[in-house]
């Protein structure tokens, strides 16, 4: 990346020009993590990092220096200045910021004058405008607060820039160059003062370490220390809230007891406030009535009870003139019973669950005795969306997703998002920077007005009345004019793969015109040559991409890259901060609306080729680093581009589970997934309101739900590895820790995969915080991060029942502020080699080695004790775009069966699971790696009908009533079971029998070649690449579902249509031999019919997929399904020839 030269020092730490030519040429330095900051003599000097801890600085770090050069009018000087303002022009330079960097490289931070090509606006938008300075020569902004007025450290006003200041206050006596008086001592707050305009709280003094401004403010009561007023010693909060360490050879204890009264530890005092006032639960489990679940569950064992007798049965008796046909129906029936077991043992105990959110809010967001200003004692959540390819998922749809997540109904300065563009795209990053301006406009609209959905592309297109409820008189007014400037938005959106393209080759033409005179220059009168200058892409300041290039090139490609981190939105004031009026600067007047943004941080982590990067599991990873580092919110909501949030209070139910009592035991809490888009008779089952409505509530009444990949609220400290507290509790002994040694005894698993982590609280077993570096990485800052997160998620120890809470106003204290040194740590954390000889994926993070990251990701929390929790809203919380294309949800369907068989043959198989994990939990697991292999079964049971009808032989010797009775049982027992799911999920038979359809479809296709792939993995180590799902619409702009005819071939589609058309021509054979037989065998052609009909009825879906609108079907199609079915019909022939002429036309012998 070409980096601009610098006119003023905006810090200590800022940013490194390109490295001389004298020392790329050298070979690379031994890996050791170095922070400077460069003098005026030019000699560097160690900058101070107090976060580093001296215990954890032996490792092996990577080598990165964040300096800024001098230039003729900027030479750092040794000037005191106020801190208060020194850390907030500290962290408005970091959000103007591109911070770059990788692996053996340096970090660099590019200031840049604009971030896309429009003006922003909003004070904490990356590139906003502020008044110039006011000394002649000099163009640097003026200091500017929260809302973005100019902080002026003179009464008169004079207008300066923070450099000026200094050199004024170091050359010119302290003398402002406006009025010529002396600068008076004053700081930032008493100037916001002065203006009517009161500044938030700011830490604690630079002085004191980053854990230490953490800790100083998580101090509670002495009792406090106890875990939750039950009189043992919480070893987790003693090391929190004292000098005290573990794991360092001493343990020093506090000074002041620590909680024990006359030194004896059953003698302690409780808060009364704690003890009088009354508790109210945040969530409620809302039983299944028990005129349905009772029933529900004898039905299962009358179910069972037949199954088994029908299969004694079938076994004892054979078709002994086809024992072929009845072996093989045997089989596949036993399987389909096994089959059917391991989905439905894990629905005995289904539930539902509500919450409170008015108990909520009265917790944690009005005053109280230890929060006597009512401030958000709720803690922070960083929301994390990947996107990977702008070409197959639009930056207009990831736009509105970022903005629905912008405007969510959560404590402005508690929430954190973070987009992970794995593509390193241009277009991505200006659609985010398009976005982050869109929001200062945006998110007020939806405070003000109470806006829902607060997606503006959905709320936009919604096909009801958008007046309806809206009481402001105002509202009509701000509409339009928020409609018109979503729609400009819009078009500035789609404009921009143009706009990208045009700026970058006028500029590339620029560059070849300089080059040429150049050489021009050189050569003299000899003949030139051609120049060849890289066809680079331009940002919007006129310099180099540091990402992927249009034209791909060396180290700017799609998997050669350097890390990149934009922190488009800065962090908000602590306070509300409030808009003003309408004016000509302002389209809507945001009079008493808090008009603050959360913060926005653009992540692209490096990639160089050599170095597996795990697709989206690295993904997620880097953003969990990163995120620690720069917010350390302690929940995490994972989102897909597509997946928005459609109930801004989505966040607030998560967390009324999370901070309940008992909360601190939940990993995850589920959501289902909603899809929009979908045609209205759900032709492919894209609602999978089955597994959402049905098995996702079953699971929720044993150890949890599944994780799915989207729409997840995820306890950080979960993913990091860590064991739920109070383990042996809940779970009998039988459990080794790899970071704790045990001195009582220590059994181990079969399996390193059982292994965890765990945050101490027991007298047997201490924190070893000198391994986390081997474990989490050599980032100090990422280490030091991880406890402050375990404490901050703790629910609130309000009630004596309430086990490992923390004190009330804990969390109100204000957010760190950024500075260059946090973001060039987080880009460190993001490069390719921050992973090698580390855990992450392996026990820590998002887990590597599965096609569906999520499912394993989710097994492996489960089998450490965790529990997860279904939490189903009112109003959806999160919707989003499925495939209605038949290809491509065969594709989808395709890439899950993979992951399940890939998890089936590794270390993840539920048969390998800990004592930890529940035994109907290990089941359903158990399911997820099993259900593909159902499709080999499913293959043969789909030809039996036809083979029937071919040979006029049947499974059976004769349909008799023992025969019938059994099948009668067994299909009325399946009838009324899904009767009574359909009344306790609350779905529709429709959506029941249209998941009956699909399963076959996918099991015939998509399930039989994921098991080829699994096995083709396993036995010949051949990779398995899946194809991204499809998030743009089709072409046909009129037609909302017109991707659902799009017929796009596939050799997915081969089985389905064989099978389809053996059993018509079987139909067709057998009915007329049967007609024209002399000893008609009815009830063998009545049954060979009755399951070919059977078959064909859940193929139609299938069938009316590949007739397209009109019929378009691809001719290979019929080629391929008629070549197979001629085959299949000549090796029977051949098999079994004809013989005899006693029937109609001589050529078939009937029985």
């Amino acid at each position: 990346m070409a980096s601009k030269s610098f006119k003023a020092s905006r810090s200590n730490l800022s940013v490194s020009s390109d490295v001389p030519d004298s020392q790329q040429s050298k070979p690379p330095l031994p890996p050791s993590v170095t922070f400077s900051r460069r003098t005026s003599s030019g000699r560097y000097v160690s900058y101070s990092r107090d976060d580093l801890d001296n215990e954890l600085g032996n490792g092996e770090y990577m080598n990165y220096t964040v300096h800024m050069p001098p230039t003729p009018d900027n030479q750092p000087m040794e000037v005191s200045m106020d801190p208060s303002i020194s850390q907030k022009v500290e962290e408005q330079y970091v959000s103007n910021s591109l911070f770059t960097g990788g692996f053996n490289s340096v970090t660099r931070a590019h200031l840049m004058d604009k971030v896309i090509d429009s003006e922003a606006s909003h004070p904490q938008m990356a590139g906003a405008k502020g008044s110039s300075c006011a000394i002649p020569g000099c163009d640097g902004k003026v200091m500017s607060d929260e809302r973005g007025v100019d902080i002026l450290p003179c009464e008169c006003d004079f207008k300066i820039c923070r450099d000026c200041y200094l050199d004024a206050v170091k050359t010119g006596d302290g003398i402002c160059p406006g009025c010529k008086d002396p600068y008076k001592e004053t700081n930032q707050e008493d100037m916001a003062l002065d203006n009517g305009r009161p500044l938030p709280q700011l830490p604690p003094p630079a002085g004191m370490s980053r854990m230490e401004r953490r800790l100083s403010l998580m101090k509670s009561t002495k009792s406090m220390l106890m875990r939750s007023q039950t009189g043992d010693f919480d070893h987790n909060r003693w090391l929190f809230e004292t000098k005290g360490t573990y794991g360092y050879g001493n343990a020093i204890w506090p000074q002041d007891g620590g909680g024990f009264e006359n030194g004896k530890d059953n003698d302690i005092t409780q808060p009364s406030e704690l003890v009088n006032k009354p508790w109210k639960p945040l969530t409620r489990k809302v039983k299944i009535p028990t005129a349905i679940i009772s029933p529900y569950r004898l039905l299962i064992f009358i179910r069972m009870a037949a199954l088994g007798l029908f299969l004694a049965w079938r076994v004892s008796h054979p078709n002994n003139d086809a024992m072929w046909l009845w072996g093989m129906s045997v089989v596949c029936e036993i399987w389909f019973a096994f089959s059917w077991l391991l989905d439905q043992l894990p629905k005995f105990c289904p539930v539902n669950r509500s919450t409170d959110l008015a108990v909520l809010r009265e917790k944690f967001e009005m005053p109280s005795p230890n929060n006597p200003t009512g401030k958000s004692d709720l803690p922070g959540i960083d929301v994390f969306v990947s996107t990977a390819d702008p070409e197959k998922e639009p930056p207009l749809v990831t736009a509105n997703t970022i903005l629905s997540i912008l405007a969510a109904d959560y404590p402005v300065e508690k929430l954190a998002c973070y987009v992970s563009d794995d593509g390193g795209a241009l277009l991505t990053f200006e659609a985010m920077a398009e976005a982050a301006s869109f929001a200062n406009l945006w998110v007020p609209f939806c405070r003000k007005h109470a806006i829902e959905p607060r997606n503006p592309e959905t709320y936009f297109n919604l096909k009801r009345d958008p007046y309806k409820n809206k009481v402001r008189p105002d509202f009509v007014k701000d509409y339009r004019r928020v409609k018109r400037e979503y729609d400009e938005f819009k078009v500035r959106i789609n404009a921009l793969p143009d706009s990208i393209r045009r700026r970058s080759d006028a500029y590339n033409a620029r560059e070849e015109i300089k080059a040429m005179k150049i050489q021009r220059q050189n050569a003299g009168d000899e003949p030139v040559e051609s120049v060849k200058v890289p066809k680079a892409t331009w940002m919007a300041d006129g310099t180099h991409w540091p990402g992927t290039w249009l034209l791909h090139a060396s180290e700017h490609s799609r998997g050669d890259h350097a890390g990149i981190i934009q922190v488009m939105l800065k962090p908000p004031s602590d306070e509300p901060l409030h808009g003003t009026a309408a004016d000509d600067t302002k389209v809507v007047d945001f009079t008493d609306v808090d008009i603050r943004l959360p913060l926005l941080v653009y992540v692209s982590r490096e990639k160089r080729p050599g170095y597996d990067h795990n697709k989206k599991a690295g993904a997620m990873n880097a953003l969990v680093r990163a995120s620690a580092i720069m917010s350390n919110g302690p929940f995490i909501l994972n989102l897909d581009c597509d997946h928005y949030i459609y109930n801004s209070q989505a966040m607030r139910e998560g967390m009324c589970f999370m901070m309940d009592r008992g909360g601190d035991r939940i990993c995850y809490v589920q959501f289902p997934q909603r899809f929009e888009g979908i045609d209205p008779s759900d032709r492919y089952a894209n609602h999978n309101t089955v597994f959402f409505d049905v098995n996702m509530r079953a699971l929720d009444g044993l150890q949890g739900p599944v994780y799915v990949g989207t729409g997840c609220l995820f306890r950080r400290i979960a993913l990091y590895g860590f064991d739920p507290p109070r383990v042996k509790e809940h779970h009998q002994p039988g459990c080794c820790s790899c970071c704790f040694t045990r001195s009582k005894r220590s059994v181990s698993y079969a399996s390193e995969e059982h292994w965890a982590l765990r945050m101490g609280g027991s007298e047997d077993e201490d924190m070893n915080l000198a391994l986390f570096p081997k474990k989490f990485g050599n980032s100090t800052l990422l280490v030091d991060s991880i406890p402050v997160a375990e404490f901050q998620g703790r629910p609130l120890a309000d009630h004596p029942a309430v086990k490992n809470g923390r004190p009330a106003g804990a969390l109100t204290i204000p957010r760190d502020l950024l500075d260059a040194s946090t973001v060039a740590e987080a880009i460190s954390v993001i490069s390719c080699w921050y992973e090698d000889k580390t855990e992450w994926g392996q026990r820590v993070g998002w887990i590597y080695g599965s096609v569906t990251e999520d499912v394993v990701t989710g097994y492996r929390m489960h089998n450490r004790g965790w529990r997860s929790v279904y939490c189903v809203t009112k109003r959806d919380a999160f919707r989003g775009t499925a495939p209605i294309n038949l290809t491509d949800r065969l594709h989808q369907v395709l890439r899950w069966a993979t992951g399940s068989v890939e998890i089936f043959f590794s270390r993840n198989n539920a048969l390998l699971a800990s004592p930890r994990m529940k035994f109907l939990q290990r089941i359903a697991y158990l399911n997820v790696g099993i259900y593909p292999f159902t499709s080999i079964f499913l293959i043969v049971y789909c030809f039996l009908p036809a083979l029937s009808l071919f040979s006029g032989q049947f499974i059976v010797q004769t349909l008799n009533v023992t025969f019938l009775v059994y099948l009668l049982t067994i299909t009325v027992t399946l009838c009324m079971l899904a009767i009574l799911e359909i009344r306790w999920s609350g779905i529709e038979l429709e959506e029941w029998w249209r998941n009956e359809q699909f399963w076959l479809i996918g099991g015939t296709s998509a399930h039989l070649a994921a098991v080829l792939q699994g096995l083709l993995k396993v036995v010949a180590g051949i990779e398995i690449s899946f194809t991204l799902t499809s998030k743009s619409a089709g072409d046909d702009v009129d037609d909302e579902f017109a991707d659902l005819y799009i017929v796009k071939w596939t050799s997915l589609m081969i089985p389905p249509i064989t099978i389809m058309i053996i059993n018509l021509i079987a139909i067709a054979v057998g009915v007329s031999r049967t007609i024209y037989s002399v000893i008609p065998q009815w009830s063998r052609l009545i049954g060979g019919v009755f399951f070919s009909f059977w078959v064909l009825a859940h193929l139609y879906p299938f069938a009316k997929g590949l007739m397209g609108r009109r019929g378009r079907t691809p001719t290979i199609v019929f080629v391929w399904s008629g070549l197979i079915a001629i085959t299949i019909s000549l090796l029977w022939v051949a098999i079994n020839p004809p013989s005899g002429s006693y029937e109609i036309g001589g050529s078939f012998q009937f029985p």
